[in-house]
C-alpha cells in the first residue's frame, strides 16, 4: 500500500518536472516530433502515476486490504512507467530510433497491470 502511495507520488513530481522541461527548456531543442514523443511519455507517466496511487488506495486495510494482484499491478505500472516513458524520454532527446522497440515492452506491462487491477476487484468480496 504505502509503497504504491510513495512510487506514484515520485512519478507524479518526476513527471510535472519533465513536462515543464519539455515545455521551456526542450522548446528550442525538439522538432515536433520529437514534442509529440515527449507528449506522450508525460501523459502516459501521468496516467500511471495516479493510478499507482489509486492501487495504494484500494489496498488500504479499510478496502482490499493487500492483494497480491495489486501489488503485482503496481510492478507492472512501475516497470511499464520506466519501459514506454523512459523510452519515448530518450527517443525525443536523441532520436535513436531503435529506442521504439523498447516502448511497447512498456505498454504491454501497462496492460498487464490493468487487467491486474481488474482481476483483483472482481476476485474481491465485499
Amino acid at each position: 500500500m504505502k509503497g504504491s502511495i510513495i512510487s506514484g507520488a515520485i512519478h507524479g513530481f518526476v513527471v510535472v518536472a519533465l513536462g515543464a522541461f519539455g515545455a521551456h527548456a526542450l522548446d528550442a531543442v525538439l522538432d515536433d516530433y520529437g514534442k509529440g514523443i515527449w507528449e506522450t511519455a508525460v501523459q502516459y507517466q501521468m496516467f500511471h502515476a495516479i493510478a499507482l496511487l489509486a492501487i495504494g488506495i484500494i489496498m488500504s486495510p479499510k478496502l482490499f486490504g493487500s492483494i497480491k494482484q495489486l501489488k503485482v499491478a503496481a510492478v507492472c505500472m512501475n516497470l511499464g512507467i520506466i519501459f514506454f516513458s523512459g523510452s519515448l524520454y530518450i527517443l525525443a532527446i536523441s532520436g535513436i530510433k531503435i529506442l521504439g522497440a523498447i516502448t511497447p515492452i512498456g505498454g504491454v506491462l501497462f496492460l498487464a497491470g490493468w487487467i491486474l487491477l481488474l482481476v483483483s476487484t472482481l476476485k474481491h468480496k465485499n
